[in-house]
């Protein structure tokens, strides 16, 4: 399902260049803003994958005249556009660039809650036509759900029997994570695979990268001890064959030592 421009447009309309993109205002709490940055982070490393495609969050998002008369300029947490070029955007324009997100994600709070479950619930659904939209309260995981536009009216996204909120428009998916990420351990909205691959961070990324190179030097380390203590062994028998009477040509050709090793056994 693809979103729409609005109609009716008859004047001509400011891009991002000329639009407001900061109030000044900050995130309720530290929890809010890392869970934010996860989504965000996780989902532009797996856009990366693709050619097209942009994803942003606490960015203003304009959709219409309508909007910019009222001056209502508050952006959704998260979301995420298909089909779209990549780059860097001030705001998101919906003139501009020729459709609205496909997908957006609200997180709750005490002071949003009612506003992200209602009057925003209906933006997207009735003016800006978000395919999908879902919403957590960081500090209350059961708080938790998901919507998809059909037939011009939003339906609950059920989960799943792996626990996941399908998002037909990403073919991802959505779960609750509970660990530990940037030292808070707590449940995360976090993005995964259908068949249950978590996507990592780039954080996470560079820490199994991090796990797996000290794996390795760990496997080295080994692997030069074990040979050093069968060098030692070699010329243990070595030196035991030399006391027997054998000569250096013939302990050389028993042990596979250079002669050289083997006479410097004997200094």
């Amino acid at each position: 399902m693809t979103s729409t421009i609005p109609s009716k447009i008859s004047v001509a309309l400011p891009t991002q260049l000329d639009l407001p993109y900061d109030d000044d205002s900050n995130m309720e709490s530290q929890r809010h803003k890392v869970q934010m940055e996860l989504l965000i982070d996780t989902l532009s490393l797996w856009l990366n994958q693709r050619e097209d495609g942009y994803v942003g969050g606490n960015m203003f998002v304009y959709y219409s005249a309508e909007q910019l008369r009222n001056k209502d300029f508050k952006g959704p947490d998260f979301f995420a556009v298909l089909d779209v070029p990549k780059g860097e955007r001030r705001s998101w324009v919906v003139w501009d660039e020729g459709k609205a997100p496909d997908i957006i994600i609200e997180l709750l709070s005490e002071s949003t809650a009612n506003e992200d479950k209602n009057n925003k619930k209906l933006v997207y659904q009735n003016k800006m036509r978000v395919p999908e939209y879902f919403w957590y309260d960081p500090f209350n995981p059961n708080d938790c759900a998901g919507f998809s536009l059909q037939n011009k009216e939003y339906q609950p996204i059920n989960i799943n029997t792996q626990g996941q909120f399908v998002s037909q428009t990403l073919n991802l998916a959505l779960v609750r994570w509970q660990g530990i990420y940037k030292g808070v351990n707590a449940t995360w909205l976090r993005w995964e695979t259908l068949d249950g691959q978590l996507l990592l961070s780039s954080e996470e990324i560079g820490e199994q990268e991090k796990q797996r190179a000290e794996q390795e030097k760990q496997r080295a380390e080994q692997e030069k001890q074990r040979a050093d203590n069968a060098e030692l062994q070699l010329k243990q028998v070595a030196a035991n064959l030399l006391q027997q009477g054998m000569n250096v040509q013939q302990v050389a050709g028993l042990t596979g030592l250079s002669e050289l090793e083997i006479n410097q056994l004997n200094n």
